[in-house]
């Protein structure tokens, strides 16, 4: 092969021109055929429409997994191949093609669980049925779609169920003094998700000192609530906890009263107590039998005193008498001697 010597001095040759033009061409045709291609692509594939929002079910009820589009007026059932699957594990959770479902691949855990609205898939609406929702389906479920072109879309579900009235239990609940420390267990269950628990006084407020919250999840995947709130116990108090089901936007609540009338003395107090009344009393009726018996001897005393006195009145009378009546003797002799 020759090479022109021009070429070798770097003028280029008509052929070498037109080469590189070419290649030029190319290159510039390359990404634009790339982005025709992916606009037709994007032009043709199916619109799916799927909710932006979670659906939210309630555990062990049915939920709807919505998922539509809209179909040419020629739509034939044969043309619709539909599969929902898990997002992130691939798990085929329901197939249609051919006109009918597809579910010998489906997993396990959705057998007899799931259905189309058969009635309304001429009109595209292929959404899924889920019975008997459990906490292990919560998730992310995608909708695929082929007719003609194919598309994909998914869909998010939340489980949630309502937690039970909160129960109050106070310990110790008796022989309760001001000043003690006091444990208030708040108990509610059979929820999901997680709760969020707080704790108030009579004012509404917040109390977030010396609380202990656990959640246990069960077999079935609900929520066991405990709450634990240590206080000083004061007369007169009240106070509540109140459990959130941030999903269902569920407030339910319990509050006991701790008043004057609650609160007993020990058991060595209550004895004290009982000992000084008993003593009290006892000191009473000596006091009030000393009083009675000098209140009588004193009586006694004034009645012999007045008896002495009309006594000692009584001889001095009859002594002043008897000279009256010796003198008296006296004259009478006399006057009989003269």
């Amino acid at each position: 092969m020759k090479i022109p010597f021009s070429d070798l001095h770097g003028h280029a040759s008509p052929t070498s021109s037109v080469s590189q033009e070419m290649c030029l061409a190319r290159k510039m045709l390359h990404p634009l055929l790339i982005l025709g291609l992916l606009v037709c692509t994007l032009t043709g594939a199916v619109d799916i429409q799927v909710p932006d929002d979670p659906v939210v079910a309630l555990f062990h009820h049915d939920a709807t997994l919505r998922c539509s589009f809209s179909p040419d007026a020629n739509f034939s059932l044969q043309d619709l191949s539909l599969i929902w699957q898990l997002t992130d594990t691939k798990r085929l959770v329901h197939s249609f093609a051919d006109g009918q479902d597809q579910l010998a691949n489906q997993g396990s855990s959705y057998a007899n669980r799931t259905a189309l609205f058969y009635d309304q898939l001429l009109r595209g609406n292929v959404s899924l049925l889920l019975r008997r929702v459990q906490i292990s389906d919560e998730g992310s479920f995608t909708c695929f779609i082929r007719v003609q072109d194919y598309n994909s879309a998914a869909v998010t579900l939340q489980v949630a169920a309502f937690y039970s009235k909160p129960s109050l239990n106070l310990e110790p609940n008796k022989n309760l003094k001001p000043g003690d420390l006091v444990t208030l267990t708040c108990h509610t269950f059979l929820g999901y998700p997680e709760a969020t628990v707080i704790w108030q006084d009579g004012q509404g407020n917040n109390i977030t000192e010396n609380i202990t919250t656990s959640q246990v999840a069960n077999e079935e995947g609900l929520f066991d609530v405990q709450s634990i709130l240590r206080v000083v116990l004061e007369p007169n108090s009240t106070y509540s906890c109140l459990v959130k089901n941030p999903v269902l936007r569920q407030e339910t609540h319990a509050s006991v009263t701790i008043t004057g009338q609650h609160l007993m003395f020990p058991a060595v107090a209550l004895w004290v107590t009982v000992g000084l009344a008993i003593c009290l009393l006892v000191l009473l009726v000596a006091l009030a039998y000393v009083c009675q018996k000098k209140i009588r001897q004193s009586c006694k005393e004034e009645k012999e005193r007045a008896g002495i006195e009309e006594q000692e009145e009584g001889e001095g009378s009859k002594t002043a008498l008897q000279p009256l009546k010796s003198m008296e003797i006296k004259e009478e002799i006399g006057e009989e001697i003269d």
